[in-house]
């Protein structure tokens, strides 16, 4: 695994730490696994999948879907940061 650079130099973990670890448990068809280690894993790779058919096939509600996805997984990465800090601490 890449080492987290946010966590070496700042003492603590960045709002995406945890999401490599997932995403090779989500590979290995553990998904209990993935989502414990960064639930938020799901939405991201969904925004990136439709992300990159956008890209392909210029769907004509892509920008407003695109958005609206963005704010949610954005949402939801900020709430299990701030929800994996109250419950684990700075550390």
């Amino acid at each position: 695994m890449l080492p987290c650079l946010y966590k070496k130099y700042l003492g603590i973990e960045c709002p995406g730490c945890g999401m490599q670890r997932s995403f090779v448990a989500l590979i290995n068809g553990d998904f209990e696994e993935s989502f414990h280690q960064y639930p938020p894993l799901i939405l991201v790779l969904v925004l990136l999948i439709f992300l990159a058919l956008h890209l392909k096939f210029k769907f004509s509600a892509g920008p407003k879907v695109l958005k609206a996805m963005f704010i949610v997984t954005a949402t939801a990465i900020v709430v299990n940061y701030v929800v994996h800090l109250s419950t684990n601490g700075l550390h």
